[in-house]
C-alpha cells in the first residue's frame, strides 16, 4: 500500500457522496468518498487525513499526460525495478517520497521503462481511500 498523511483542502457534497481535495506537501489529491461531513465528522477542512491506494492501482505513464481525465499525477523517476514474466514492481521517487507500482512486465517492455526513467504514476480518483 502506497499511504501518505496529508489535510483535507476542501469538501464538496452532492447528496451522499463528497469530493475530497487533500493537500499531500505541495501535491493535491482528489477523492470521491461515499460519506458526507454529516456521516463522517472527519471530513472538515484542515483536519489531518491519510491517503492510501494500491500499488495495483497506479497507472504508468510516459510522456504528455495532459490529455486525460486522471487528476491525480505523481512525477518522478524509476529507482527500482524488479520483474517476473507476468508482472513488475516499480519504485518511483517523487516529490512527497517513494510510491509503488505494480504493472504488467509487458507494459514495461512496451514502454522502455528502465531505472531513472521520467514517468507519471496516476491514480483514478474513486481507488483513493482516506483514513484519520
Amino acid at each position: 500500500m502506497n499511504i501518505f498523511k496529508g489535510n483535507i483542502e476542501a469538501v464538496n457534497v452532492n447528496g451522499e457522496l463528497s469530493i475530497i481535495t487533500i493537500r499531500v506537501n505541495s501535491i493535491s489529491f482528489t477523492a470521491i468518498v461515499i460519506d458526507t461531513p454529516v456521516t463522517a465528522p472527519y471530513l472538515k477542512q484542515g483536519n489531518p487525513i491519510k491517503v492510501i491506494f494500491k500499488e495495483t492501482e497506479v497507472i504508468i505513464g510516459i510522456g504528455s499526460v495532459e490529455g486525460i481525465s486522471l487528476r491525480n499525477k505523481l512525477f518522478g523517476k524509476v529507482l527500482s525495478i524488479e520483474s517476473d514474466n507476468l508482472l513488475s514492481k516499480l519504485i518511483i521517487q517523487t516529490e512527497i517520497g517513494e510510491i509503488t507500482s505494480i504493472i504488467t512486465s509487458n507494459s514495461v517492455k512496451r514502454l522502455k521503462i528502465e531505472i531513472g526513467t521520467e514517468v507519471c504514476a496516476m491514480v483514478k480518483t474513486n481507488e483513493l481511500l482516506l483514513s484519520v
